[in-house]
């Protein structure tokens, strides 16, 4: 079964490369996206003050608000796999526990 990636991860993974001023196409791609996803989330991160489109330099840029969003996620992100892991492990512990008071 695929790994699916959240709203959450989507995002982080468009302001990290936005934090590089990035181009529409370097954004698609780094971030894997197909082309239809890539203009939702473009969209939404720019009306939630996110990321911002420097016209100028033809480039989308980080704002501080995508900056800060993208610190609560790094820690958002790895307490989430911790508590993946410890909820596995009780998962497993379980199961054992289910086997061993089964009558077979």
């Amino acid at each position: 079964m695929g790994n699916y990636r959240s709203r959450l991860d989507i995002v982080a993974d468009i302001l990290l490369v936005a934090s590089r001023r990035a181009k529409k196409t370097q954004i698609m791609y780094q971030a894997n996206l197909s082309y239809k996803l890539l203009n939702k989330y473009l969209s939404e991160t720019r009306k939630a003050y996110l990321i911002r489109f420097k016209r100028k330099e033809r480039c989308y840029v980080l704002t501080s608000k995508g900056l800060e969003f993208l610190e609560k996620y790094k820690d958002y992100s790895r307490r989430n796999k911790h508590a993946e892991k410890r909820l596995n492990d009780v998962s497993v512990k379980r199961k054992v526990l289910e086997e061993l008071c089964s009558n077979r």
